[in-house]
């Protein structure tokens, strides 16, 4: 019972007060701090207290991650392309065509210290911690897209929030069949960067 009491208000803080708190207009160094102390937490829990190896698992499905992902990639593409092409014509692959350079750093910075970091949070710890709170998987993987696109209430922009509700979606039946932190990270870097690349960039929060 206690230990239930605990998480659930862990979970409160981690994944709703924090977020929220962003949103306020205070100093910018007070919530880095916040955010690191908040990761660091996260990861000594992963190490110390669930036991989790932060290793690559040997028997990882390649061949079905690689089919499942690029077909979702291919309707992620078309309709973003659409979209752009609809909404803001100029923009439509204008960084990688204009500005390589940018497109190449910021693909590079996004994967790596963006992508990953909000992987372990939103995923490795979200179903490693909390799976047991819920009896019905269904509702489980629902909230974890509410507390993902949650994670995004900074930008205090309704195309992100609800962007990032449908890729929490996808992410976490992506982590729940895969268990592995490494795919579903490397599907949100494919489809986060192909959103950067047809010029959703300016709109999401990427310098453009």
């Amino acid at each position: 019972m206690k230990t239930t009491i605990y998480k659930g208000i862990e979970f409160l803080i981690i994944f709703i007060i924090f977020p929220i708190s962003f949103t306020i207009d205070y100093s910018i160094k007070l919530k880095m701090v916040i955010g690191i102390v908040g990761f660091l937490y996260i990861i000594f829990v992963l190490l110390k207290v669930e036991k989790l190896p932060f290793k690559v698992a040997p028997n990882l499905k390649w061949p079905m991650f690689w089919k499942y992902t690029i077909l979702k990639l291919g309707v992620i593409a078309l309709l973003t392309t659409v979209f752009v092409w609809l909404t803001h014509s100029e923009a439509l692959f204008h960084v990688v065509l204009h500005k390589p350079k940018l497109w190449v750093v910021i693909l590079f910075v996004y994967s790596f210290f963006s992508v990953y970091p909000q992987e372990i949070i939103y995923r490795t710890f979200y179903f490693e911690r909390y799976q047991p709170l819920f009896k019905n998987e269904k509702l489980f993987i629902f909230v974890n897209a509410i507390v993902f696109s949650l994670g995004h209430i900074f930008f205090k922009n309704a195309l992100v929030i609800l962007l990032t509700f449908l890729g929490g979606l996808l992410f976490s039946m992506t982590y729940k069949k895969t268990k592995s932190t490494i795919l579903v990270s490397i599907e949100h870097a494919i489809y986060g960067c192909w959103l950067f690349t047809v010029g959703m960039g300016g709109m999401l929060g990427f310098p453009a």
